[in-house]
């Protein structure tokens, strides 16, 4: 009943697939229900309810019951006067780099300023008639997933404003194990951009409200800074495995294997590969014209690499590099999401490829609102200079397993 409901509400809702529905009531029963910042601020009589406040979010964001956040606040007496979305638009739906316009929220009939068209960040005058500003955003748990970024904009907008944020904190859907953070960390003096602003691992291992707190005290000062915290959550678990119910963030991220997978999978948007865009499931499969199918399968078996399984696979992408055209390539299927490690994978993958077909492959250009040109692409998602020159002689793979201590300067900053 809470799925077809959350289903007719926002027509996006996806069941977690990978547990069962009794695995999934024996864990709410051992834990308690989880419930997000959201559920949280709602439990709170009258707190900020007097506040005109700005709220930063999208359709992904909802209740634990799977109802819009938006409206759930509005209905329990919030003063929510105005909405910024970030890319994909305020209903998650917008095309990878493509711009967003301004809009009118369909549900709430409040005003959309987007921020990802003209700016990336609130101005001053939008900001100016509100008191407080909310932000809750379900994020992908990978440092080139651009809603981190967006946060660390309006952080940016409100110290200078002089406005309190409050984070509505979210599970890390890939799980918040620091044992599984991988890099590479990111040189900011040549690689920081839009998916990536500052030196984190690739897989950060962290919640929004952390990553929030973490910049607060290293980066924003002056910020008023309060983070609504999560109940129930085992940081230790991914969306899939705790089965509570995932939404798809935007597009391509539709299910918890997906959003798995993203991390390694997404590094091939930087070379001339078809990484699954422009078919039903991006990211779940990958191919060119140029690979043999059984060949890559064989080649990629024998790099013993765990919990993922890669089988050959044929097919024609809709949209995207390669449109039209019938690729060769392999479908993954992640076996253990706990021995998994996307980034690992996903550098193995490149070394592989361009060792297989060195005549082929090359760097791939990606515009993007934040990179028009979209030069330097691969370089700004691994977060490593000159990286296609690294991938061969295994630097790159390498520098992946570098987090440069990430677990111990992020605990002070820990929330669960």
């Amino acid at each position: 009943m809470l799925i077809n409901a959350a289903v007719a509400f926002i027509h996006l809702l996806i069941p977690c697939a990978v547990t069962t529905l009794e695995k999934r009531e024996n864990l709410i029963n051992k834990m308690g229900t989880l419930l997000f910042g959201v559920d949280l601020l709602i439990q709170q009589p009258g707190r900020l309810k007097e506040l005109r406040a700005a709220f930063v979010t999208n359709n992904a964001a909802t209740t634990h019951t799977g109802k819009s956040s938006r409206l759930a606040l509005l209905e329990n007496g919030f003063r929510i006067t105005k909405l910024f979305s970030p890319e994909h638009g305020l209903l998650a739906l917008g095309e990878d780099g493509a711009g967003q316009p301004d809009t009118t929220d369909p549900l709430t009939r409040l005003p959309v300023i987007s921020l990802y068209g003209d700016h990336l960040q609130p101005a001053a005058d939008e900001l100016a008639d509100t008191d407080v500003v909310l932000f809750d955003i379900p994020d992908a748990g990978c440092r080139f997933y651009t809603y981190l970024w967006t946060l660390t904009h309006v952080m940016e907008a409100c110290a200078a404003a002089g406005k309190t944020l409050i984070v509505l904190d979210r599970p890390n859907p890939i799980s918040g194990d620091l044992d599984k953070a991988e890099g590479p960390m990111l040189d900011e003096g040549h690689c920081s951009s839009f998916i990536g602003r500052w030196n984190i691992p690739v897989r950060h291992s962290c919640t929004m409200g952390e990553l929030a707190n973490y910049f607060a005290t290293t980066r924003v000062r002056n910020l008023q800074l309060e983070v609504i915290s999560i109940k129930n959550w085992n940081r230790a678990q991914t969306a899939g495995e705790a089965g509570w119910l995932f939404i798809p963030t935007s597009p391509a991220i539709t299910d918890t294997e997906t959003a798995l997978l993203y991390p390694g999978m997404g590094l091939l948007e930087g070379i001339n590969v078809n990484e699954g865009r422009g078919t039903p499931t991006p990211f779940k499969l990958f191919g060119a014209p140029w690979i043999q199918a059984e060949e890559m399968a064989a080649a990629f078996r024998d790099l013993l690499l765990p919990g993922i399984n890669g089988t050959a696979c044929q097919y024609s992408p809709g949209s995207g590099i390669y449109a039209g055209e019938k690729c060769g390539g392999l479908k993954w299927t992640v076996t253990d999401s706990s021995a998994f490690r996307p980034v690992h994978t996903g550098l193995c993958l490149l070394q592989l490829v361009k060792k297989m077909y060195p005549g082929k492959i090359t760097e791939r250009r990606y515009p993007t609102v934040a990179n028009p040109p979209g030069e330097g692409h691969l370089d700004r998602l691994t977060g490593v200079p000159d990286s296609f020159k690294k991938i061969e002689s295994g630097e790159l793979i390498k520098a992946g397993r570098e987090t440069r201590n990430w677990k111990q300067t992020i605990r002070p900053f820990l929330l669960y």
